[in-house]
């Protein structure tokens, strides 16, 4: 068993591939043992983070997750002096309709002095959760449903078996939110890493996750997706050779930002905020082009290193000699007229505006699509409600399969996808997606979007041998600066650009 670090890269399977490998196993073993393990780990963890919990609820469901926390309630119950620890057992199933592994727990459990009772107990110090695991849905109106809402509720510590009940194994959509004054909760997942753990509200709803693989060796079962690493120190000029210039590391163009100008509505501060950001995160040279009529200022008093374009000036003609350009970063409705431009730009990131230009005309959709064919490198950066604009369904959809939509929009555009937000998806054509590990709500406010752009253009701009790499690392180091932020002032993104280090 062992805690999960954000610097360290694993590998994720969905529900299908995780049966496969627990059938595999499960044949090499004898009867009971895989289930036999699983309850022993639980009853560690239980013991290792809650020592002094002496009132213990342990909520079993009709499957082999109930099984499990039989197990892991018999133990409990051996490995404390006799009358020290109460332990109580609510099992939500019929015993003549429970899988084999489950119904021999139950045995071994009654035999051992546990005790099952419909209800649970008064003030619990510690709840078990294990109601529902891979594959179940959440139930809708009956018994099992309520207990769920209990435990999903309490106030006390929650341990969950594998997964917490009723959150999606592979995608993480929970339709059951737990309450703001819930308990802390943490998970242990079993056999393998499932991904609705790290993306969508499973994150949430899973609190801290630890990892027991019973056994199992997962190296020829093909993983779903990728969660955690490409994390650094960061890069240090200092050590880079003494012949280097400011061209050895790359140009980013930011285009977007309109002025007020006739309209009255100015969003000059995004695109700004972008250009901050690939500044400090390690570019050579920035250039900013504000678009729309208004005066059009001098320079960035923050950032004088920043140099101010027109629009016509920065998307030059010739297309190999335009840099890195990250279009779209509050550009509003004026930025669709500059996007067949942009898009000749080899090395492209559309967010934002740019990213809702391109979801209503269909001639800029075709002019993306056709870049992946002249091997130019297309990045969106889209959130879940631009992500549904692009794919033409719900928000809702996108949310119910976060790594599916990102997945499509790759495929679909022929580009390197970052759906943004709990667990940032980053999706490349014909590549699997990986989970972010870092970033927390600090991020949820206005700006840091903008950021995030910047930090991608500045990694693309730098040598690499992989672009999706590079842009992995950006999203790994933006959430890294929430994660590490002092305790104290809030983030802003004005700030949160001036603190990007080099990528």
């Amino acid at each position: 068993m062992r805690a999960l670090r954000a610097d360290q890269l694993e590998a994720l399977h969905d529900t299908a591939r995780t049966r496969e490998i627990e059938h595999a196993l499960a044949a090499s073993l004898p009867p009971h043992t895989l289930m036999a393990r699983a309850g022993e780990a639980v009853a560690r963890l239980a013991l290792a983070w809650q020592p002094h919990a002496r009132r213990i609820w342990v909520a079993c469901g009709p499957g082999n997750n109930g099984g499990d926390g039989l197990v892991a309630a018999r133990h409990l119950l051996q490995t404390a002096p006799a009358g020290w620890r109460e332990i109580v057992v609510t099992h939500d199933a019929d015993a003549q309709r429970l899988p084999s592994d489950a119904a021999w727990a139950l045995r071994e459990a009654v035999a051992a002095g546990v005790t099952i009772q419909p209800s649970p107990p008064d003030a619990p110090d510690l709840i078990v959760d294990a109601l529902l695991g891979i594959g179940a849905r959440a139930p809708s109106d009956d018994a099992l449903a309520e207990r769920l809402r209990q435990v999903r509720g309490h106030r006390a510590p929650v341990l969950c078996v594998d997964l917490p009940s009723g959150v999606s194994t592979d995608s993480g959509h929970d339709p059951i939110r737990a309450s703001a004054e819930a308990g802390p909760r943490q998970t242990l997942s079993l056999l393998t890493l499932k991904p609705g753990l790290f993306t969508a509200s499973g994150r949430d709803a899973a609190g801290t996750v630890w990892f027991d693989d019973l056994g199992a060796t997962t190296e020829a079962s093909a993983p779903t997706a990728w969660w955690g690493g490409h994390l650094s120190e960061g890069a240090d000029k200092a050590r880079d050779p003494h012949a280097g210039h400011k061209g050895s590391y790359g140009d980013v163009g930011v285009l977007g930002g309109q002025l007020p100008g006739s309209s009255g509505i100015g969003m000059a501060g995004a695109a700004v905020l972008a250009a901050r950001a690939a500044l400090h995160a390690g570019a050579g040279r920035v250039y900013l082009a504000l678009i729309g009529d208004g005066p059009t200022p001098s320079h960035d008093p923050v950032c004088p290193e920043l140099m101010l374009r027109q629009p016509s000036a920065l998307l030059a003609p010739d297309h190999l000699a335009l840099p890195v350009l990250v279009v779209g970063c509050g550009g509003g409705d004026a930025i669709r007229e500059w996007l067949p431009q942009a898009l000749a730009s080899p090395r492209l990131v559309i967010d934002a505006d740019g990213l809702n230009a391109l979801a209503h005309d269909p001639a800029l959709q075709r002019l993306t699509q056709r870049r992946q064919a002249r091997g130019w490198v297309t990045v969106l950066t889209p959130h879940p409600l631009e992500a549904a604009r692009l794919l033409g369904i719900g928000t809702a959809d996108v949310m119910a399969d976060r790594l599916g939509s990102a997945r499509l929009l790759s495929e679909r555009f022929g580009v390197i996808t970052v759906l943004k937000g709990s667990g940032t998806v980053v999706a490349e054509p014909g590549g699997l997606p990986w989970i972010n590990a870092t970033g927390n709500a600090r991020l949820a406010t206005a700006g840091t979007g903008d950021v995030l752009a910047g930090m991608i253009g500045a990694a693309l701009a730098r040598p690499h041998d992989s672009s999706a790499e590079a842009v992995r690392r950006a999203v790994a180091a933006h959430g890294a600066l929430a994660d590490h932020w002092p305790p104290g002032p809030a983030l802003t993104a004005g700030q949160l650009a001036l603190s990007a280090r080099p990528l």
